[in-house]
């Protein structure tokens, strides 16, 4: 589990003729993973496994617990949270009309990872997430873990839970929440090709804008579309993002968090 956590399963790749049908099929997808060949012994190396980590994760949650992950979801965490029509891996049918349409950025789209890439094995194209795939009924309506339909509301108030806030809800114990936001693995990136990365189970441990933050602190998570959402231990802040311009840059929640950084400034630390 610690392995799949910290992208260091060693299976982040897919077929290169991998549909959005196929993406949308549960079974098959966990079937694929199966008898995938690791690219490294687990554990033994590091690798974004952009679309394959909710296959595994949850998978395992399955089995583990004879429950669909939807429900597992729903039942654990995004009912007791109050957000419970505001959070989906699967969304249901009902509220697809409430879903905000993705819409692609003005110009020409950017261009795709390098052919026989880290990368585009890892994401070929009919994995790889544009605002035309996001606003597809069957990709929608699908429990595709490594993203999910969501409102701003709803991603901070779970943030917030985890970091304890939440009046008769507690999600982490003091320890689990340490754990969660610790560094545990600074070096390369074998998916991405990039170097010099960090990471906590589950989690990136940076700010999007950069801003002044205590390894152990921050946690959190940025969106292919550029939606993203985080929690900080020392400030208490817990913030969300959920854009429908589904563009690969992070300009918005950058501003954002420079503002927020400057409401709310790390507290000064013992040397």
């Amino acid at each position: 589990m610690r392995h799949v956590l910290m992208h260091q399963a060693g299976v982040p790749g897919l077929p290169s003729d991998l549909t959005t049908e196929q993406l949308c099929d549960w079974d098959h997808m966990c079937a694929l993973l199966a008898e995938a060949v690791p690219w490294w012994p687990p554990g033994t190396a590091f690798g974004y496994h952009a679309q394959t980590f909710g296959f595994l994760l949850g998978e395992t949650l399955q089995r583990k617990t004879g429950a669909r992950l939807a429900t597992l979801l729903r039942e654990t965490l995004t009912k007791p949270l109050a957000v419970a029509d505001e959070l989906h891996f699967a969304v249901p049918a009902p509220f697809l009309d409430r879903v905000a349409r993705q819409v692609a950025p003005p110009g020409p789209p950017p261009p795709g990872p390098a052919p026989d890439s880290p990368l585009a094995r890892a994401m070929p194209p009919g994995a790889a997430p544009d605002a035309a795939f996001a606003n597809r009924r069957d990709v929608l309506t699908a429990q595709i873990a490594s993203f999910g339909t969501m409102s701003a509301r709803a991603a901070a108030r779970l943030y917030a839970a985890l970091l304890g806030h939440l009046p008769g809800v507690r999600v982490l114990s003091a320890e689990q929440l340490a754990a969660v936001a610790a560094v545990a693995y600074t070096g390369t990136d074998r998916v991405m090709e990039m170097e010099n990365i960090s990471w906590s189970p589950g989690y990136s441990p940076s700010r999007p804008s950069s801003a002044a933050s205590r390894p152990g602190s921050t946690f959190g998570m940025v969106g292919t579309n550029g939606s993203a959402a985080y929690a900080d231990i020392d400030t208490g802040v817990a913030i969300a993002l959920i854009r429908n311009r589904f563009s690969p840059d992070f300009t918005a929640i950058t501003r954002l968090d420079a503002i927020v950084a400057e409401a709310y400034p790390r507290p000064a630390q013992p040397e």
